[in-house]
């Protein structure tokens, strides 16, 4: 068995439109030690590829994080999978909230050096000394608390789109970034209650050992995050107090938690929360588009990435070149290498005089 799928993507996109089993998308993390990554990566690509997962999984030696889909059919396949890995067993899978069965559309297992990008010297605290978890119920409870402050872990286009009421929301693209911004903000409140929260859980696991490391007395992070959060308001009948959407890591890019809109097309302002990626593939940064602006400029950033797609590809491909390539889904900073490029974008507009 191949252990990459080498297939293009835009066939593997259609196959997947065509492709009428139901499937379940769900996301799920485990700090474990893990001696041989590539050995562990190789069994798990083999076991998953039979049974038709698809996703994202970042495994490294200090565990798993993986972002995948599922079909309904081989799901008992998939949980004993999970069950024939001793540090998997018995793990919380958090369910995807809105889900069309389109997230994904073929497997990517990658070893990395750490299953979340957090530019720490894990040698230097206890990262098993994390923060108390907080179920739905107890985090309403809590946050209703004066003395309590609540932090969002995520990056700027996530908070953006949602994020819980009161909440401190870092202007940051990145975790790493997010980690010094947020001590800092939070350096003479330490007493505080300080309530962490991210999509899934994982990024407070690793924040709140820090932050306890870094002599913050009281802390606290919501157990499987927003996800498992919006499951238990559901379930429970509990007070929603997240509003919007919560952006997801996959092609859906957003599940609606509340009905509530709170931000506005990057283009002409109307209330939107809908995010997508630039339809010029030399550019795909990441922003919010409304229906209206996504028609005007053919599901592209700005004018110049519009006029850039109207060229034939010779044309484009000649311009690409001196352009730093990127291997990102999409560019999440607040411009691309493309947008930054005013050379290349006047080459631009010469053509298409």
């Amino acid at each position: 068995m191949k252990l990459y799928n080498k297939i293009d993507r835009k066939v593997l996109k259609e196959q997947l439109a065509q492709d009428e089993q139901k499937r379940v998308t769900l996301s799920f993390y485990q700090y474990a030690h893990i001696g041989n990554t590539k050995i562990f990566r190789d069994h798990v690509y083999a076991q998953w590829m039979k049974i038709g997962v698809y996703g994202r999984v970042y495994v490294a030696h200090e565990g798993v994080n993986a972002q995948i889909s599922v079909p309904e059919a081989t799901w008992d396949d998939f949980k004993k999978a999970l069950d024939d890995i001793v540090f998997l067993r018995d793990l919380r899978l958090n369910i995807a909230i809105e889900d069309d069965g389109k997230s994904f559309y073929k497997l990517k297992i990658k070893v990395r050096p750490k299953i979340v990008a957090d530019g720490l010297n894990d040698e230097t605290f206890d990262v098993t000394n994390r923060g108390t978890h907080l179920d739905a119920e107890g985090f309403n409870q809590l946050t209703q608390d004066e003395n309590t402050i609540i932090v969002d872990m995520r990056n700027h286009y996530e908070s953006e789109v949602g994020h819980f009421e009161d909440a401190i929301c870092p202007d940051v693209d990145t975790f790493r970034e997010a980690l010094p911004v947020v001590e800092q903000q939070l350096e003479d409140q330490k007493d505080k209650n300080i309530v962490m929260y991210c999509t899934g859980g994982i990024r407070c696991e690793k924040a709140s050992a820090y932050y306890k490391h870094k002599g913050f007395k009281n802390v606290f992070q919501l157990e499987g995050g927003i996800i498992e959060y919006t499951r238990q308001v559901q379930q429970k009948g509990l007070d929603n107090k997240f509003k919007g959407k919560n952006f997801v890591f996959d092609d859906r890019l957003g599940e609606r938690i509340s009905e509530e809109i709170i931000s506005e097309c990057h283009q002409c302002g109307k209330p939107c929360d809908t995010h997508t990626n630039c339809a010029n593939d030399t550019c795909h940064h990441l922003f919010i588009q409304c229906a209206e602006c996504a028609e005007k400029y053919i599901g592209c950033c700005t004018e110049v990435c519009q006029a850039f797609n109207s060229l034939d590809e010779e044309t484009r491909k000649e311009l690409r070149k001196g352009i730093v390539p990127h291997e990102k889904q999409y560019v999440k900073a607040r411009t691309s290498p493309f947008l930054e490029n005013k050379e290349v974008q006047a080459k631009v507009w010469e053509l298409v005089k």
